[in-house]
């Protein structure tokens, strides 16, 4: 049998003796599909058994996970705390496994890094390129998302940096954050577009006539927007396709006729492609910066510190 440290409370050495990993992993699936029969499936056991582990948890904190629904469940205020906590268990037990199976075969070290498109991703992807040259088994994962999603990513400890762009002023609290760069938001329509060969259209017209492709409404850009609007007194479109997916967006905007709202770095580098076209008379300045965004307080790996200074020489080169 493990040992349970002697330095945790009675409450928390209970609570070791009944919880295993298996019940995070659980917990993560069931997070995920918030459908009993649906998570069941996924863990390969029956409903009944999984009902059991939800119970066991339950019991072992003493208070409800979820709350039943019909056609499923929602985790409850307690229920969301372990949540977070096994996906930041289980990231680090994942990183763990990395790291030792790389010393393993000769190699060390992992680095997660996450990057908003537009966001220095150029550098970000030279930097990398120039780490893997000279440690080639030093294990490096690359997601690119929106900023509301990247930070989300450090707070589950599954990226140890983000270059992307705070949302809320709470971030500011919980992160370190050095600024890189700026950017505007862009209107770009496909080319050969109805509004390209129009002389004027008002801005209200734009609106509310036409389909628009956005962003997440928690991402920084969108709330610029939101912002943008409400400025001049304009409500939202009503005819919307939101998009995590900035690649999905780009693919989306040349298929229809929506107009498409997105980083001017990321629209002017597919506009030399031809298939898009930008809508000039439209730059809405009030992006917040982009910059390095790590969690506060804690110490940076060999292999983070490397790649910052790489980073910055790749900046300060390009500048």
């Amino acid at each position: 049998m493990t040992a349970i440290p002697a330095n945790f409370s009675p409450k928390t050495q209970s609570i070791f003796k009944r919880l295993r990993y298996r019940h995070l992993h659980m917990l993560v699936i069931l997070g995920s599909y918030q459908n009993l029969h649906r998570a069941a499936e996924a863990l390969n056991m029956s409903q009944p058994t999984l009902t059991r582990m939800l119970q066991d948890v339950e019991s072992a904190l003493r208070g409800s996970l979820c709350e039943r629904q019909r056609g499923g469940m929602t985790p409850t205020s307690v229920g969301g705390e372990l949540l977070k906590f096994a996906h930041a268990a289980l990231n680090s037990l994942d990183r763990c496994v990395e790291d030792l199976t790389a010393r393993a075969e000769g190699g060390y070290g992992h680095l997660a890094v996450g990057v908003v498109m537009g966001g220095a991703l150029d550098q970000v992807v030279s930097t990398i390129a120039t780490m893997k040259n000279s440690s080639p088994h030093l294990g490096i994962r690359m997601m690119s998302e929106t900023s509301d999603v990247l930070i989300d990513m450090l707070v589950q400890e599954r990226l140890d940096v983000a270059i992307a762009r705070l949302g809320t002023p709470s971030d500011r609290s919980r992160f370190e954050f050095e600024p890189l760069g700026n950017d505007r938001l862009a209107f770009a329509v496909r080319t050969g577009h109805p509004l390209t060969a129009q002389e004027s259209i008002t801005l209200e017209d734009m609106v509310h006539q036409w389909q628009w492709l956005l962003q997440p409404l928690a991402s920084p850009g969108r709330k610029a927007l939101e912002r943008w609007w409400a400025d001049r007194d304009l409500l939202p479109p009503s005819k919307t396709i939101e998009c995590s997916s900035i690649w999905a967006m780009l693919q989306l905007v040349q298929r229809t006729d929506a107009v498409m709202a997105l980083s001017e770095v990321v629209i002017n580098d597919h506009v030399k492609t031809g298939l898009i076209t930008v809508l000039d008379d439209h730059i809405i300045e009030g992006l917040p910066s982009y910059g390095i965004i790590l969690r506060k307080g804690e110490p940076r790996s060999k292999e983070l510190q490397q790649f910052l200074n790489h980073l910055r020489g790749a900046l300060a080169t390009d500048d």
